[in-house]
């Protein structure tokens, strides 16, 4: 697990996501928040499946609440199931709080949004965060 969280910094840090507004290019669009979120995401091995996650945003880039699966298609056993919902929010936790632009906080904030977390992933698809 701390490897994990160790390869989620290094990858945000490389793709100028790292949190902290001193640190972070900020992010100006919901598309740059999907694939900044992605980048914090390691699913499960050898586990296929998607979970969507609800979730709001206060414009510090934290998040309001602890977010919640909506939409939950795994295969496998209960075990192999919450093991792929936890590592959805887990991306989100590691990934917190994001760095957004003047803009992008003054409209996302107390919105809710949704993101699927889809296994394995496809490394032409962009991922997204959508408005409910």
């Amino acid at each position: 697990m701390k490897n994990n969280v160790m390869a989620a910094a290094v990858a945000a840090i490389t793709a100028g996501w790292l949190v902290g507004p001193s640190i972070a290019e900020p992010l100006n669009t919901m598309d740059d928040v999907g694939r900044a979120i992605d980048s914090c995401w390691e699913a499960p091995s050898g586990v296929k499946g998607t979970v969507t996650l609800s979730f709001s945003f206060k414009r510090d880039g934290s998040l309001i609440g602890k977010p919640r699966p909506t939409n939950i298609s795994v295969e496998g056993d209960d075990k192999a199931r919450q093991q792929f919902i936890e590592s959805a929010m887990n991306a989100l936790d590691t990934c917190m709080p994001l760095t957004f632009s003047p803009g992008l906080a003054e409209g996302i904030a107390g919105q809710v949004f949704t993101m699927p977390f889809t296994a394995p992933k496809d490394s032409g698809a962009h991922p997204t965060v959508d408005t409910q």
